[in-house]
């Protein structure tokens, strides 16, 4: 069934898909101006993931100008935030979180980001497990950054240049 994925970017027809994935898949959802703004904003660094024409996953992702979490002093440059990823369940466990992360990650490279940054969820061990085998580590804990008051672990990771 998967030999039809496709990591590709994000087009305003997805929309409805994208936010019925959010939905569905994660507690924190985001209206539809949020993914419209971003989109329109950073339009390379919006994927999704597709087989047989269908969205079954989505990466959310922005530039930002900051000071970097890992190993540089006092050097305000861009850095990547992946704002939001998800996959439908049925479809996880099968990388496709993995490739759309890489897909990203590849964009931010491309576009000069020297570092990358998410939030997740302090229980999420799987997408925990994900980020850490994608080289993030975690650089801070964010104490009730959830609306429902669980914690975040920030996670980064340098990007190649």
């Amino acid at each position: 069934m998967l030999k039809r994925l496709e990591i590709r970017q994000f087009k305003e027809d997805d929309l409805d898909q994208v936010i019925n994935i959010n939905r569905k898949s994660l507690p924190e959802n985001y209206d539809r101006m949020f993914f419209v703004e971003l989109y329109r904003r950073f339009p390379k660094l919006f994927m999704v993931a597709e087989v047989n024409g269908r969205v079954i996953g989505y990466a959310l992702c922005r530039m930002e100008l900051g000071f970097p979490d890992l190993g540089s002093f006092g050097f305000l440059g861009k850095r990547g935030h992946i704002v939001s990823i998800a996959v439908l369940e049925e479809h996880r466990r099968m990388g496709i979180g993995t490739r759309l992360m890489k897909q990203v990650m590849k964009a931010m490279g491309e576009h000069g980001i020297g570092e990358c940054y998410l939030e997740v969820r302090v229980s999420n061990k799987g997408a925990i497990q994900m980020y850490e085998k994608l080289g993030f580590v975690t650089s801070k804990r964010a104490p009730g950054y959830y609306k429902d008051g669980e914690d975040a672990f920030v996670m980064s990771r340098k990007l190649p240049k």
